[in-house]
């Protein structure tokens, strides 16, 4: 099989790229960013996958193709954003439809579904992703998610799956979660103490693996083990806690060696965005290798 993996360069992208050349199948990687020890089995492509010469990629017929070429940090600007999430969402999906892919897996995130205080417990794939209404620096990615999800029916030619993946933590110490313990202290607002929901890097890579193999079609919920108040996730990774009063929150954000975070971000310290993946388990039989304690203990360790 021809996998074509966007956004290959990051941890998520490189360990899949690994395990699918040992289990002999070929990798095409296509990112902007280098990935110069790349092993041998996977062909880059050091290109936006907006731009004309992306196509090359596709032009090699690969039979999937995983989709992760988006932005979940805040740092770059609302307009980029929406050019590389939106823009380079319809422009994947233009190429797997122009050249035959077989299978398309786009990768969002829970946080797709908004925190709120009147928002169930558990999400469930039916649930709307209402991310841009309280937290509108997601709504492109949102957008995204939506428009992926539309090709279920647009695009019967091929079968597309979007997976909505918690927050991961692990070696490349990246990602939104990894922000907001990247200071050592962890902002919390006093009265609130909600749940994350987060797995293991190399737990999410398998997982998407596993979509792969099962040749998915639909909306799935991707988790790991159960999730922790963030007062434990805190302690759990060897951070301090900083209880802050809700009014001083946009005030100190990115100071007092606190994050930086969007004031919107206090919705997510306030309410919590778990999720149900009963449906994936189902579906595919996954089960993750790292409980929420290893998980903490091995990125406390980092």
């Amino acid at each position: 099989m021809r996998i074509l993996i966007t956004g290959i360069a990051n941890a998520l992208g490189r360990r899949m790229a690994e395990r699918l050349v040992l289990e002999g199948e070929e990798v095409l990687g296509l990112d902007r960013r280098p990935w110069p020890d790349a092993p041998p089995g996977v062909t880059m492509f050091n290109v936006d996958v907006r731009k004309r010469p992306a196509e090359e990629a596709f032009r090699l017929q690969p039979d999937a193709v995983i989709h992760m070429a988006t932005v979940t940090h805040l740092a770059a600007r609302k307009e980029e954003r929406y050019r590389i999430n939106l823009h380079g969402t319809q422009a994947v999906l233009e190429r797997c439809k122009a050249y035959g892919v077989k299978q398309v897996i786009f990768i969002s995130r829970h946080t797709v579904y908004g925190a709120a205080i009147d928002a169930p417990l558990y999400r469930t794939e039916p649930e709307p992703p209402l991310a841009g209404s309280t937290f509108p620096n997601l709504a492109d990615l949102v957008s995204a998610d939506l428009f992926a999800g539309s090709a279920i029916w647009r695009c019967p030619a091929f079968k597309t799956c979007v997976l909505r993946l918690v927050y991961t933590l692990g070696p490349s110490m990246r990602g939104t979660l990894s922000q907001l313990l990247s200071t050592g202290r962890v902002p919390t607002i006093i009265g609130f103490d909600p749940l994350f929901h987060f797995m293991h890097e190399h737990d999410a890579a398998d997982a998407i693996l596993a979509a792969l193999r099962a040749e998915l079609r639909g909306v799935y919920n991707i988790a790991g083990p159960p999730p922790v108040p963030l007062s434990i996730l805190a302690k759990g990774t060897g951070r301090k806690i900083a209880y802050i009063p809700e009014i001083m929150f946009p005030k100190v954000t990115g100071k007092l060696g606190l994050p930086a975070l969007s004031p919107y971000a206090i919705k997510h310290l306030k309410y919590p965005v778990v999720i149900d993946n009963a449906l994936f388990r189902e579906a595919t039989g996954f089960k993750h290798a790292y409980d929420e304690v290893t998980v903490m203990d091995a990125y406390r360790a980092l």
